[in-house]
């Protein structure tokens, strides 16, 4: 009895065993990733299924909530309600047409702790007031430190201390299949949190024309809805790869695929944001086509890489640097390029007077140019049509020998206008009438640009307002 008991146990301690073995070998399999063969000759690579390698949000989920608010927006209503981009006017939840006054919601990221706080241009676009809640409910009034229509990115501020804030990622480094979370107030709905996969990079969309765009959006199948522009895109360390800012949709609610603009694009934008009030956008100057069988064919190339070149600008950076049209982008400092969304990504992380080797095919041959950027009208000296220059997030112009005569002065620069910048934040007001900047008298509006430029930490401004009363104000230069 004792010996048959015996055996009975032993068989079953063998089979629990054989099977831990047995399940052990096959799990060791898949987490190797092995290729194996099949009779035909035809291979397939196996996969890991163990717990560890599921997504855990938790960490990235806890980390970056409280550093996404919800941003409540009056803004103006415009004369006609059908001006407002359709694309885009979907995101304003809430909203209240048919009064003076129209209210949208959004999100926004903070990244520094002192309350500067990300969102995007088409949140705060025409707000005439901003809110800011954050998720312990305390409410702040926000003010617009600058925006760029071109990225969608703008930048606000609340006072306010010791934040919580998101750390920048690269979103450079994002893989296609890679999981992230969009964090935001969709309908309202304050620090929602979704989840999806990088669907793809580099994504462009079609636009109207009528206005300068720069596009190489993070697709991702996170749900986005309402509310959700200008939240927070974040990896599985809780980092910042990107800001949401768009769905494609036939119904204006969450259809399967949603936008983001890449973390790498928001940084340079804000940095500048932050330092000039402007944005110091490089110029390169070429009308880019993606490459067919057709462009290869006629070129007698061997692969479609690379971007092609249908036109190159007079007197650009790219004309200067010997670009030429029918040439074949193929990288910009050594890394490859096959789109003309990620050229432009590229060339905006540059600044005018930045330098960059771009690598081009021409007549077969392989060449490496060295390209030195340019400015745009939004850098400081550049010259509008009216003649004005910029300087800081402002204009600059000549002062009529009228005002002159009134104000009874005999040289001077006038700030023609005031927008978002250093300069609207120092004080400086339409119709001030500059007389010295560090110390040295102007006449001219480059006289201002060419002294601002030579200072070493401050610029100090000296003159009379547009009513004749002595002011100055001062701001620190950001090098």
């Amino acid at each position: 009895m004792k010996k048959n008991i015996l055996i009975v146990v032993l068989s079953v301690l063998l089979s629990g065993f054989t099977a831990f073995f047995v399940v052990k070998a096959v799990t060791s399999h898949d987490v190797t990733g092995a290729t194996a063969a099949l009779p035909d000759g035809a291979q397939y690579r196996t996969v890991s299924l163990e717990n560890t390698d599921y997504p855990d949000f938790t960490y990235a989920a806890e980390s970056a909530l409280d550093a996404v608010v919800y941003v409540d927006v009056t803004m103006k209503t415009p004369e006609n309600e059908f001006q407002i981009d359709p694309f885009f006017k979907f995101f304003f939840g809430g909203q209240q047409p048919g009064g003076p006054v129209e209210r949208a919601s959004g999100s926004g990221v903070i990244i520094r702790p002192d309350g500067y706080i990300v969102t995007n241009n088409h949140v705060v676009e025409n707000a005439t007031k901003i809110e800011v809640t954050l998720t312990n409910k305390k409410t702040f009034e926000a003010k617009v430190i600058g925006t760029d229509p071109a990225t969608d990115v703008a930048l606000i501020k609340i006072d306010a201390e010791g934040l919580p804030t998101i750390p920048f990622g690269d979103s450079d480094k994002l893989r296609l299949g890679e999981w992230v979370l969009a964090i935001g107030s969709p309908l309202g709905l304050q620090g929602t949190i979704t989840a999806g996969i990088v669907s793809a990079k580099g994504r462009s969309m079609p636009s109207d024309g009528k206005e300068f765009k720069i596009e190489s959006f993070i697709q991702t199948d996170a749900a986005v809805n309402p509310g959700n522009s200008g939240g927070a895109l974040v990896n599985k360390a809780g980092e910042l790869v990107g800001i949401n800012t768009a769905i494609v949709s036939q119904t204006g609610s969450y259809s399967g695929y949603s936008f983001a603009v890449p973390s790498d694009i928001v940084k340079k934008v804000v940095s500048d944001l932050i330092d000039f009030g402007t944005v110091k956008r490089a110029f390169l100057g070429i009308v880019m086509t993606p490459m067919n069988d057709k462009i290869a064919k006629d070129l007698k190339l061997s692969s479609l890489n690379g971007v092609y070149i249908k036109e190159v600008a007079k007197g650009s950076a790219a004309e200067k640097a010997g670009m030429k049209s029918g040439d074949v982008i193929l990288a910009i400092d050594s890394v490859k390029v096959n789109d003309g969304s990620v050229v432009q990504e590229m060339v905006n992380n540059y600044r005018p007077g930045d330098k960059a080797e771009f690598t081009v095919v021409r007549n077969g041959k392989e060449k490496v140019l060295d390209v030195t950027f340019m400015g745009t009208s939004a850098a400081n000296g550049s010259v509008d049509s009216d003649g004005n220059v910029a300087f800081y997030g402002s204009k600059l112009g000549k002062v009529s020998k009228e005002t002159l005569e009134r104000l009874g002065l005999k040289h001077g620069v006038e700030v023609t206008s005031v927008g978002p910048g250093k300069m609207m934040n120092a004080g400086a007001s339409e119709g001030f009438v500059i007389l010295f900047v560090n110390d040295m008298p102007v006449s001219k509006p480059r006289d201002v640009v060419e002294i601002a430029s030579k200072a070493r930490r401050s610029i100090v401004i000296e003159g009379v307002t547009a009513n004749g009363q002595s002011d100055y104000f001062a701001f620190g230069k950001n090098k």
